[in-house]
C-alpha cells in the first residue's frame, strides 16, 4: 500500500503544491501545510474506493486541509503514525513572474473562493467542481463570475 501511495502522490504533487501556493504566504508554511496535507492523505488512502477520480480525492482532501488549518487553535501536532519518507516538499517547482502575480491575487479571496477557482483554473467542470466543494453548479458558475471580475481588478 506504502508504494501505491507514494506514485498516486508523486504523480498529482502539483495538486498540493498549488494548494499550498495558495493558502500560504511563506515557504515554511507552505512546507507545514504541505506535510499536513500528506499526512491526512495517508490517513485517509486505505478508505479511498475510486469512486471519484483520484485527483478530485486530493482536492477535496487538500483543500479541506487548508482550510480547516486556518480554523485551528495553534497548538503543538504530534503523529502518532509516521507517513513515507520518501514525500518532502521541493522547490523544483519554480513558477514564472506572472503565476507569482495570479497567486498574489488569488491569496487575497476568500477560502471558499480559492477552492472554486483553482478547481476552474485545473479544468475541472462545474458539476466537478460543485461535487467537491458542497456548492450547486449553478452556484460555482455565479461564484466564478464573481471571482473572475475580482481578479480582473486586482490584476490591472
Amino acid at each position: 500500500m506504502e508504494q501505491a501511495f507514494l506514485t498516486d502522490i508523486q504523480n498529482n504533487q502539483n495538486i498540493i503544491y498549488k494548494v499550498c501556493n495558495l493558502y500560504r504566504d511563506s515557504r515554511e508554511d507552505q512546507e507545514d501545510l504541505f506535510q499536513e496535507i500528506v499526512y491526512q492523505l495517508w490517513k485517509s488512502y486505505p478508505g479511498f474506493k475510486g469512486e471519484s477520480k483520484l485527483s478530485t480525492w486530493i482536492y477535496r482532501i487538500a483543500l479541506n486541509t487548508a482550510i480547516a488549518a486556518y480554523r485551528k487553535p495553534t497548538i503543538d501536532i504530534s503523529y502518532p503514525e509516521e507517513i513515507p519518507d520518501h514525500i518532502q516538499y521541493t522547490t523544483e517547482l519554480n513558477s514564472s513572474e506572472n503565476e507569482e502575480r495570479l497567486f498574489r491575487a488569488l491569496r487575497i479571496l476568500s477560502d471558499a473562493e480559492k477552492a472554486v477557482i483553482s478547481l476552474y483554473l485545473e479544468d475541472y467542470s462545474y458539476e466537478e467542481i460543485a461535487a467537491i466543494t458542497g456548492l450547486t453548479e449553478s452556484n460555482v458558475g455565479v461564484r466564478l463570475n464573481r471571482i473572475k471580475s475580482k481578479l480582473k481588478e486586482r490584476l490591472k
